[in-house]
């Protein structure tokens, strides 16, 4: 029997970065009307079993009940069986369980934090991370009905990892063992407090690491694609420092924010290879805009780009791969 996962996570978007900017808001309501999109959608594409993630708006418990008072509920959906938190450890916990579960793709609604909470423990089970969230470089916008479809294509194929990038992660590592992971960009801030988590105040920032970078997106990567584009399928990473007088770049850091740096140190940093950063004080590194380590001066920080990342679903290369297959083909006598 094939199945998907979906973790739909009711904080995201509600982050200090939508009152300091001028952020879209998608709130839970609509979050509930996506999640039974990409049932319907999987569903009708052949999935059997979902599970979707416990939250503490109850989410997953409200789909299920409107699609089977509305009777259309045929698939066997179901709350994955674990305890919450009402925080990111639940989207951890939750991959952790439907990697167990065996599912074949995971759907998951958030920002870049959600995505990241993910990637510490899905394997290599293939995700399709959708926008919902505050800043959003990792996740895309594409409406549920097709996130499901191509779930449901991803969870059936034999070989699903054709129509998947694998992807890149920044990997932090503190006296020499890993500590934490970013998807997108890692920034060293000089505020020493974890605060609100989000990073917006670019007086604080010393460093930018980054796996990807392009103009188009919002947010820190954003100051790095001012300078050099870096693409998810590149094998380097990128870093620059915030300060000096090398370059003045002007960037989107924030939904209507746009602000000018400058930037020195400008490289492309090399898959596998740690780099140390000199820490010279107390300070704090923010994984994909949320301030989680705190730093004490002298501890050895070292910051590594790999392709350790998640497996991530081309939604138009598997749906075109799909059509090509014939599989939206239904045969009649």
């Amino acid at each position: 029997m094939a199945s998907i996962g979906i973790i739909a996570n009711p904080a995201s978007g509600k982050d200090i970065r939508r009152l300091v900017s001028y952020a879209t808001v998608i709130d839970n309501n609509e979050k509930v009307n996506i999640v039974k999109r990409i049932v319907l959608a999987a569903q009708g594409y052949g999935i059997d079993e979902i599970y979707i993630m416990p939250d503490s708006f109850m989410m997953g418990g409200k789909v299920i009940d409107e699609l089977l008072a509305e009777g259309v509920l045929r698939s066997d959906c179901r709350i994955v069986d674990m305890p919450i938190r009402a925080d990111s450890s639940d989207s951890t916990e939750a991959a952790r369980a439907m990697n167990q579960l065996g599912v074949g793709c995971v759907v998951i609604l958030g920002g870049d934090g959600t995505s990241r909470a993910v990637a510490k423990s899905i394997g290599d089970v293939p995700i399709i991370p959708l926008s919902t969230g505050t800043n959003n470089v990792y996740p895309s916008m594409f409406e549920g009905t097709v996130a499901g479809a191509a779930a449901a294509i991803t969870a059936l194929s034999p070989e699903p990892r054709l129509t998947c990038i694998h992807d890149k992660r920044i990997e932090a590592y503190i006296d020499g063992k890993l500590s934490d992971i970013a998807l997108v960009d890692a920034v060293v801030s000089t505020e020493i407090s974890v605060g609100a988590r989000a990073i917006w105040k670019t007086s604080s920032i010393r460093s930018i690491i980054v796996t990807r970078a392009h103009p188009a997106s919002i947010g820190f990567s954003a100051v790095v694609g001012s300078l050099e584009i870096v693409k998810p399928e590149d094998d380097f990473g990128y870093s620059v420092d915030i300060g000096g007088e090398d370059v003045m770049v002007k960037a989107s850091i924030a939904a209507g924010i746009v602000e000018r740096l400058n930037l020195s140190l400008a490289r492309k940093l090399e898959l596998g290879r740690r780099y140390r950063q000199e820490i010279d004080r107390n300070c704090t590194i923010a994984l994909d805009g949320e301030r989680e380590m705190q730093i004490t001066s002298g501890e050895a920080v070292e910051l590594c780009v790999s392709r350790n990342g998640p497996w991530r679903v081309d939604i138009r290369k598997t749906l075109e791969k799909a059509h090509a297959e014939g599989f939206f083909r239904v045969t009649t006598r």
